[in-house]
């Protein structure tokens, strides 16, 4: 049965049967205007699932965090020592205490949930790279650790919400599934672009943005990097380094130019998107990619 959402259908017509769908499908098809997807397996659902909890626990770390920090924000316990959640952070926190027991009690259930789900996050952690180092992940994994600023979590993540990068024939298909393209409204002789579309996949746009920011840098294989890269194919270290020394030269022509530094990351996260396509589809890339 063909869904009824998914077929076109002018208004006012009140007519619908699966015969009708089926030669406005067909006739369509033939036009070229239906797009293809892919519709993941079994393993490849069960993968994206164990993706997606990891991703729900780490906001619910950062949501216990703040509500501790909070909490003791209110009763002006402060803690001006160093970075928060070091170790002697931890220490501290562990110190505190307070005179009403029902504050008390508030503390402590709020210490034992962030570790709790720290603990969750954690075990979630080992079953992914568990899972990374088995087929059919590991080859790919391997080789997009090659890039700076992806590691294992964020590997897995671009691969069980892509799946396969191969299905896009041009880098800027892929750009615009991610939502890293700038939206348009341009009419006539006047062209208007706007923010990103933001359409698409948001976990892997996520990925992407956070390791843009890393490309603010000087290009450089530190020793993290390196470890990462040994054993892989020269052909997707060599873009990994051509996408160190793009991407910076391009961050700092645009804070140059006055662009702000979230604006100059997400152009730097689209362009990255591009110079992965290139290593995982093995194609050679352009100078510019954007």
């Amino acid at each position: 049965m063909i869904a009824p959402a998914l077929t076109p259908r002018r208004p006012g017509q009140r007519i619908k049967t699966d015969r009708r769908d089926a030669r406005k499908l067909v006739r369509l098809f033939r036009a070229g205007e239906l797009t293809p997807i892919h519709v993941p397996d079994e393993a490849e659902e069960a993968t994206r699932d164990l993706v997606r909890c990891r991703e729900a626990g780490r906001r619910d770390v950062v949501r216990w965090r703040h509500r501790l920090l909070k909490l003791l924000d209110r009763h002006g316990r402060l803690w001006v020592a160093e970075k928060n959640w070091t170790q002697r952070h931890w220490t501290w926190i562990r110190a505190q205490h307070f005179e009403l027991a029902a504050l008390q009690r508030a503390f402590e259930a709020t210490v034992f949930a962030l570790e709790q789900a720290l603990m969750r996050q954690a075990e979630l952690d080992k079953e992914i790279a568990t899972l990374a180092a088995t087929v059919p992940y590991r080859e790919p994994v391997g080789w997009l650790r090659c890039f700076r600023g992806i590691n294992t979590l964020s590997a897995m993540v671009l691969l069980a919400e892509i799946v396969d990068f191969q299905r896009f024939r041009r880098p800027r298909a892929l750009m615009a599934y991610l939502g890293l393209v700038p939206s348009e409204y341009s009419s006539g002789e006047t062209h208007r672009r706007g923010a990103l579309t933001k359409a698409g996949n948001t976990h892997a746009r996520r990925v992407l943005v956070e390791a843009a920011w890393h490309y603010r840098h000087r290009p450089g294989v530190g020793r993290a990097l390196a470890s990462r890269s040994q054993a892989q194919p020269d052909e997707v270290i060599k873009h990994a380094w051509q996408a160190q020394q793009r991407l910076h030269r391009r961050y700092r022509h645009l804070v140059g130019h006055g662009k702000r530094p979230p604006v100059a990351v997400a152009a730097i996260a689209r362009e990255l998107v591009g110079f992965l396509w290139a290593a995982m589809t093995r194609r050679a890339t352009r100078t510019q990619v954007a």
